[in-house]
Formats: structure tokens, sequence, C-alpha cells
């Protein structure tokens, strides 16, 4: 990804702030997604052809996965061992959502719309974080 793509994306040019945003858009994205299947898992469950213990589990995980991530934004300047945590857990993620639907879940159809596209989303997000470390430089 090219530094003015994600120039434009971050609407800064600090790669440290650039960083920040993406690891902050993640955690609001990913604790919004987790509160909703904890609070919501029997109706969202019943929608998506899920089961809802397993989205009452995933919830919490996503909500607690979320505030981690928002400390890390949080932080002036994010240490690039636990980000570089962030986008490995992204990249897995993503990757065992789509086995998950290949090998396993049943969903309904939006339910498996949905699984994609939290897979491309949360994948997204680990190319974001990953090219903004790299643009941050070595030892951040």
């Amino acid at each position: 990804m090219s530094t003015y793509a994600l120039t434009a994306l971050a609407r800064t040019t600090d790669p440290k702030t650039m960083l920040r945003r993406f690891l902050a858009l993640d955690a609001v994205v990913t604790g919004a997604n987790g509160i909703a299947y904890a609070v919501a898992a029997g109706p969202l469950g019943r929608f998506l052809g899920v089961d809802a213990g397993l989205l009452l589990g995933l919830g919490v995980f996503l909500a607690l996965y979320g505030a981690a991530v928002g400390f890390l934004a949080a932080r002036k300047s994010p240490p690039s061992l636990p980000v570089r945590a962030v986008v490995e857990a992204n990249a897995v993620w993503a990757v065992l959502s789509v086995v998950a639907l290949v090998a396993w879940l049943s969903p309904s159809t939006a339910g498996a719309v949905w699984t994609l596209l939290q897979a491309v989303t949360v994948g997204g997000f680990a190319a974001l974080q990953y090219a903004a470390l790299r643009a941050a430089g070595p030892g951040r």
C-alpha cells in the first residue's frame, strides 16, 4: 500500500498518528461488534443462523479484545510488539472466519455474508495496521 493511500485514509502524514487511528478504528468496530454479540446473542444468533452460546462467547472475547486494542491506540507511541500481535491476531481471525464458514459453520445466508464481510474487514484492519507500522519505521 502506498504512503499516499495511507495518508489519505488516515487523514494525516504522521506515521504514529496513522497507526493510532487505524488501531482506534479497529477497537471501535471490534468492541461494538462484541457488545452487540454479547447483548443480543439470541436474536442475532437466530438471524445469522449461529448458536447463541457461540455468539455470546465471541461477544465477550471481542469486547475485551477491542478494549485492549483501544488501550494500545490511546498510547502516544504504541510499541511495535503489541501492534504486531494485533496485526497477526487480525490476520488469523480473518483466515479462521473463512475456514469456519467452509469447515463447520452452517449459517443462514445473512450469516454467511456477514462472516465474509467480517473477514474482509478484519483482514483490512491487519493490512492497514501493518502498513502504518512499517511507515512508522523500525523500533516503532
